[in-house]
């Protein structure tokens, strides 16, 4: 076999390992997105648990304000009424501390139903941020694992690149560009031998001539058909 095209397998075969690296390293990104999926699916049930419970405490101050205001009218209407002599006004004050006394019985009512629901918004809060711990320790180990094999591949990437280098300085300037260029659209294989008198990537035939010319010079080819190098080995 030629030197150039020995030279052109060698560059091809360095480039073949780096890209099954670069595809092992890029398949950890999901199993790392998986992970922040999980995590951040936990946190946002916090946000929104302590979000409930500020909405929750601001309706409880206004609520306290009202039953603070609503508790002097009523205190007023009492003290009213204790002045009043005649029926009439009596009757008429009776009416307005009921009225009071209806809304403050409602509002403590609601105030009592308000505590008991933050007080469950306040468990759940305490639950899921436990529940947040226990996952950040559960994820520990995985993330861990896979930062290492990240780092594994991201070294083992060095090294081959460095040989890749060194391979592509071993092949002539004129095969370089066109190889990348086509690499760069097939990754798995740039450079093909002749299948009998075809291309071995599609099955295109070469004419006699050139196939003759491929064999006794060893000169490496385009196919005009899929764009592949092609090489002859006898």
């Amino acid at each position: 076999m030629h030197a150039d095209v020995e030279a052109l397998l060698a560059l091809q075969q360095d480039d073949g390992v780096i890209h099954e690296l670069e595809r092992s390293l890029t398949a950890l990104a999901p199993r790392r997105q998986e992970l922040d999926r999980a995590k951040q699916a936990v946190v946002d049930r916090v946000a929104r648990a302590k979000a409930a419970v500020e909405a929750e405490e601001k309706k409880q101050r206004e609520l306290h304000g009202r039953i603070s205001e609503h508790r002097a009218i009523h205190e007023k209407n009492v003290a009213q009424l204790d002045q009043v002599k005649r029926l009439r006004e009596a009757t008429a004050a009776m009416s307005q501390v009921e009225r009071a006394r209806r809304v403050l019985a409602d509002e403590e009512g609601e105030l009592a139903a308000m505590v008991r629901r933050l007080g469950e918004q306040r468990t759940a809060i305490v639950t899921t941020e436990a529940e947040l711990a226990k996952l950040d320790g559960d994820q520990q180990a995985t993330r861990a694992e896979i930062d290492a094999e990240a780092e594994r591949i991201g070294a083992e990437l060095a090294v081959e690149r460095a040989k890749r280098t060194q391979a592509e300085t071993r092949v002539p300037r004129a095969l370089i560009a066109p190889y990348n260029r086509i690499r760069a659209k097939r990754p798995a294989r740039a450079v093909i031998a002749l299948r009998g008198s075809s291309c071995g990537a599609c099955d295109t035939a070469v004419p006699l001539q050139r196939r003759n010319m491929m064999i006794a010079t060893g000169q490496v080819e385009v196919c005009e058909a899929c764009g592949v190098l092609m090489y002859a080995t006898a």
